[in-house]
């Protein structure tokens, strides 16, 4: 196994940037990091460039064996703008498409493509949990070119054999983590009162060490090959318990105001903000036992674990 060779895109990224160190650490495969500019992994694997909206710049791809594609134009909250889906489409279809073609002509064996969990949807309903196998049904311009991009994908391995497996993530959180995860731990550490105490829902997320760890099952397990998984920590939160999760491992005591969900819709959809009550309210749940009993893979890791390293790189970084 020592021999194969293992092309990462996105090895910048949050997520591409851990897989390379946790295959530089394990020694199983040999890794090779495509990055669009600079990386602190030169020196410590093979670096190549690799810019999903250059159509003339595709990595090399002669010897490699597997590709994890980790790089794509990613969700931002309110992206609805005109000519949005034909932005992500530019990346992440017509960038994908070229480079699992390229792939496959260089005799790539396996192709694993980092997609959404906005491919089932956007929510789910008290019961209802989203499955692997469930009609795809994207509502926003994101999740539909992430759709997009598998069902090329999946035309592809059935033109030229090459091995596609798909894996479509809720929110990814750990160390290093950005956005509106890094937002919650300021407003957290700076004591901000937060209307978000009475909020009931169920909400799957994956832990950044989970993610990583089911890509490189993903790597050589055969019966990866031509699935489709879902992922998460294997246990779902409300906004609330989150949000007092993670103040007990960043040790500071949340203010929590009880506001009924209600009043927060509500008030949102008056400002025009109706999609960030929905993520904040509303339920989003993975069932993930196709992962498990195909893949005999579980979490490595729990979820008040994952929030204390999460936790220490935050604070570790607001010190130096």
């Amino acid at each position: 196994m020592i021999g194969t060779q293992v092309l990462v895109t996105g090895a910048t990224g949050f997520v591409g940037e851990a897989l390379v160190f946790r295959l530089l650490r394990d020694k199983v495969f040999s890794p090779v990091a495509a990055v669009r500019g600079e990386t602190r992994l030169s020196g410590l694997c093979r670096v190549v460039a690799f810019d999903m909206g250059d159509r003339a710049l595709l990595p090399p791809l002669a010897g490699i064996d597997v590709v994890v594609h980790c790089a794509a134009r990613v969700h931002v909250m309110n992206d609805l703008a005109e000519g949005a889906l034909e932005r992500f489409r530019k990346i992440n279809v017509e960038g994908t498409v070229r480079l699992a073609r390229s792939a496959a002509e260089a005799g790539v064996k396996r192709f694993i493509f980092v997609s959404s969990i906005k491919v089932n949807g956007e929510m789910t309903l008290p019961g209802v949990v989203f499955k692997a196998d469930d009609l795809p049904a994207p509502l926003d311009p994101y999740g539909l070119s992430k759709r997009e991009a598998e069902d090329a994908l999946r035309a592809i391995s059935v033109e030229t054999g090459m091995e596609v497996v798909v894996i479509r993530p809720p929110l990814v959180y750990g160390p290093g983590v950005g956005a509106n995860f890094l937002s919650m731990m300021r407003w957290l550490e700076r004591g901000a009162p937060l209307p978000l105490g009475a909020i009931h829902n169920h909400r799957s997320l994956v832990a950044l060490e989970n993610l990583v760890d089911l890509l490189n099952v993903c790597i050589s397990h055969p019966e990866a090959a031509g699935n489709t998984f879902l992922v998460s920590d294997g246990e779902d939160l409300s906004t609330t318990q989150l949000l007092r999760r993670m103040a007990s491992a960043l040790g500071v005591k949340p203010r929590l105001l009880s506001i009924p969900s209600w009043v927060l819709k509500t008030g949102a959809s008056l400002i025009g903000r109706a999609d960030l009550a929905q993520r904040l309210c509303g339920s989003l749940q993975v069932d993930i036992s196709k992962t498990i009993d195909r893949l005999g893979w579980s979490p490595v890791i729990g979820v008040d674990d994952a929030l204390k390293r999460t936790a220490y790189q935050y604070q570790s970084r607001q010190r130096t």
